[in-house]
């Protein structure tokens, strides 16, 4: 059965347009700009090529010329909402360049010279779908199993505007117009490419929504550090990844001092000051390549992809600056101190153990006077026997216990 190109064409011109305001209805509902510049773009597009269809040529060439043009703007919207997607500023410049390039081709060229036009004007916009395809592989985080139709489809439309270039002498009857066969797949391309391109889009979205919301999972909203599952999560990663390499890595472990008193005596916003300023100072006094969270109330950790000696250095330095930035507020100065404690071990040595080994040392810096930094003599040999011993330490005291045996 032989389907009408022109039948074809409003489809697929009704179809656009309704996801192109699909696309405006969410945007603005979520707030999410790069939505609202696909959807006009598809808006555009579609309102370009009902223009066409139903004006045609009947006021000359000018007209046809306008709307081809208004088309490629909408072709280098779809870019610049994948470049605004990454966190881009649209490109202007590339906006209209290519309607620029081709209503000047329009006036050099000879009217009669439809098909050098026809190339012009497919070229241009398989390098709108090339740059599209390219911009949205940028984003090397996501995994290629979530990201190559992102790639593929705009891509495939590009080959397929490329094939009149390409085989034009194929696709031509013996008239020189393209075959209706060639003209029947090229409006069902069109249709599909506007379903699977919107289908991408919302791909896109949700997997960028679901990255937030798994990071905002893993943030401590007060100090903007990472909080006890995410760092966790994170250090299993860096230890893997050293573990590879055969590098050691290291473990510190920060409690504030008197931070309890601290809040007693000068309140919480107080000590939520404090907790953000020591944030920032392990911040700026640790590498780019390690990591730190919040791991309790006033405890910190850190994980350094380096050896003990290394990593002693590097606590000294955290606590020298922290010492160093004391807050004054109403009530008077806040000491500002914090216990070190620091562990290393071999590649692959886990964080659990790394932690245990560290947390011993802390409580070895604290019974021995506080703002200063120890380490661990040696790795737990087990972390069932490190808990019971930290359980026994940590419970209170029994009355018939504080007798002494006769």
């Amino acid at each position: 059965m032989a389907l009408d190109s022109l039948t074809l064409y409003i489809v697929a011109t009704m179809v656009a347009a309704l996801l192109g305001v699909m696309l405006l209805f969410f945007g603005r509902e979520q707030n999410i700009a790069a939505l609202r510049w696909w959807g006009a773009a598809y808006v555009l597009g579609s309102v370009s090529v009902a223009l066409w269809t139903v004006i045609g040529d009947r006021f000359g060439e000018v007209m046809p010329m306008l709307l081809s043009a208004v088309g490629l703007i909408a072709s280098a919207m779809v870019w610049n909402a994948a470049r605004v997607f990454h966190g881009k500023p649209p490109s202007l410049a590339g906006l209209v360049l290519g309607a620029v390039v081709w209503i000047a081709s329009g006036m050099l060229l000879d009217p009669a010279a439809h098909t050098q036009r026809l190339t012009i004007g497919a070229s241009l916009v398989v390098i709108y779908a090339t740059l599209t395809a390219a911009q949205l592989w940028q984003e090397r985080r996501a995994s290629l199993q979530r990201r190559w139709p992102a790639v593929l489809v705009p891509a495939l439309h590009g080959f397929v505007l490329m094939l009149p270039i390409l085989l034009g002498h194929v696709l031509r009857d013996a008239n020189g117009a393209f075959s209706t066969a060639w003209v029947t797949i090229f409006s069902i391309e069109l249709v599909l490419y506007a379903v699977g391109t919107v289908f991408i889009i919302f791909m896109l979205v949700n997997e960028r929504v679901v990255s937030a919301h798994k990071r905002a999972a893993s943030i401590d909203p007060l100090t903007s550090l990472l909080n006890r599952r995410g760092f966790a999560d994170a250090c299993a990663r860096l230890i893997e990844r050293e573990a590879r390499e055969g590098r050691p890595v290291t473990v510190l472990i920060f409690d504030i001092d008197h931070f309890k008193s601290i809040n007693d005596r000068f309140g919480h916003p107080a000590g939520d000051e404090v907790l953000k300023l020591f944030a920032t100072v392990v911040v700026n006094n640790l590498r780019i390549t390690d990591l730190s969270g919040r791991i309790g109330g006033e405890e910190f950790a850190a994980l350094l992809p380096c050896t003990l000696e290394e990593g002693v250095v590097a606590a000294e330095r955290v606590r020298e600056a922290f010492a160093a930035s004391g807050i004054v507020c109403d009530e008077g100065p806040v000491d500002t101190t914090v216990s070190i404690g620091v562990a290393g071990g071999p590649a692959g040595t886990e964080l659990e153990v790394l932690l245990a080994a560290a947390d011993t040392a802390l409580y070895k810096a604290k019974r021995t006077g506080r703002n200063r930094v120890e380490t661990a003599s040696e790795l737990p040999l087990s972390l069932d026997r490190f808990r019971r011993q930290r359980a026994a330490l940590s419970a209170p005291a029994q009355p018939d216990q504080l007798i002494a045996p006769t």
